[in-house]
């Protein structure tokens, strides 16, 4: 009798095992397969080999990336890309009617992309690579339906960053820029502050942390509408921005003051 109820309890225990074993699998394929689901950005370090080019290639394939700047992180897309900029505003959870700008690599660029027959190069050059952002009116040549909707005007940069700048030279088109953060969030210095936004993300590209020498100024470029003939008009106060006044009155504009 004692053998027989031995053999049963026996049975039991290897029943129970089975149970949890097979309970413990369903579990942990349940866990991977969520984070699947949740798979983050790659990050790849700014410094490694040709990291511009892998940049470039996100860009061109609709892709959303973050990149560093010589002011603050940002968000990138095709600025003549549909989907790349409705996604982009998507992950800002970005009110449409705010504009975004565009980052080019060359003063020729901005000649291309916004109407500016009336600023000289020798002004542009003084103000760009820099950390400024010049809106002007788009060309016929920005015809994203989705890129300012409610403008006619553009931001235009030229970042003074090297990982930037060959980026947009490899890709060679438009790329729309703006701040690495949900709307109303503070600006980001480094990466590990816009780590809720990876999932989100096809790639985040790690340059350090910014803005060292400019006692980590958060407030981004310095907006300048400069769409009027011999004006110019401040829209925000950013990094250098008595500088370049300076630069702009020493070029004979005068400020427009609402």
């Amino acid at each position: 009798m004692s053998v027989v109820l031995k053999s049963v309890k026996t049975f039991s225990m290897n029943i129970i095992k089975k149970i949890k074993y097979n309970f413990y699998i369903v579990r942990e394929k349940g866990a991977c397969t969520k984070m699947k689901l949740e798979k983050m950005a790659s990050i790849i370090n700014c410094k490694e080999d040709k990291s511009y080019i892998k940049a470039a290639d996100f860009l061109a394939n609709g892709h959303v990336i973050a990149v560093p700047t010589d002011t603050i992180y940002g968000l990138a897309c095709s600025a003549n890309c549909p989907d790349a900029i409705k996604k982009l505003y998507t992950i800002k959870g970005r009110d449409a009617a705010k504009p975004v700008a565009i980052c080019v690599t060359y003063i020729s660029d901005i000649r291309k992309w916004g109407e500016a027959t009336h600023l000289s190069d020798q002004l542009l050059n003084s103000l760009l690579p820099g950390p400024v952002t010049i809106v002007l009116h788009k060309t016929k040549l920005l015809d994203n339906p989705y890129l300012n909707p409610h403008t006619s005007k553009i931001g235009i940069r030229i970042p003074n960053y090297d990982f930037i700048n060959n980026m947009s030279k490899v890709f060679n088109m438009p790329v729309a820029l703006t701040s690495a953060n949900f709307s109303n969030e503070p600006s980001t210095l480094c990466v590990q502050e816009f780590g809720h936004l990876y999932k989100h993300l096809a790639a985040v590209f790690d340059g350090g942390v910014l803005s060292q020498g400019l006692e980590r100024n958060r407030t981004g470029s310095t907006v300048i509408d400069l769409s009027e003939i011999g004006k110019y008009r401040i829209i925000r106060k950013g990094i250098s921005y008595e500088n370049i006044v300076d630069l702009l009155q020493s070029h004979g504009l005068t400020s427009i003051v609402e």
